[in-house]
């Protein structure tokens, strides 16, 4: 009987390859109205003034309290396992004229 339960509240997700690779971001902007909370990935480039929002995600005021826990959670699993993760008191958005070191 557990077992039929439990295959009840299972969800068959699935993944394509486009999606699996993922998009990279380093910048989000959140914004919101009454209904909805508004994500928008974006990635800043090096001496480019201009950048593209790469991905939005649109969710609910619900769903997105669920992601803020949801977060909280990995990070607090993340910093458990790997150590804490440094918090530096940055402008909010990368200056535009950031470049790469390079060491051999």
């Amino acid at each position: 009987m557990a077992d039929q339960k439990k295959q009840k509240n299972q969800i068959n997700i699935e993944l394509n390859d486009e999606i699996a690779e993922g998009i990279y971001s380093n910048l989000a902007i959140i914004s919101h109205s009454h209904s909805e909370f508004v994500v928008d990935f974006v990635r800043l480039m090096p001496n480019i003034p201009k950048a593209k929002v790469k991905s939005r995600i649109i969710l609910t005021p619900q769903h997105a309290k669920r992601l803020l826990k949801a977060l909280q959670d990995n990070v607090q699993k993340f910093e458990k396992q790997f150590g804490s993760i440094a918090h530096s008191e940055q402008p909010a958005y990368p200056p535009l004229h950031f470049t790469p070191k390079a060491e051999a």
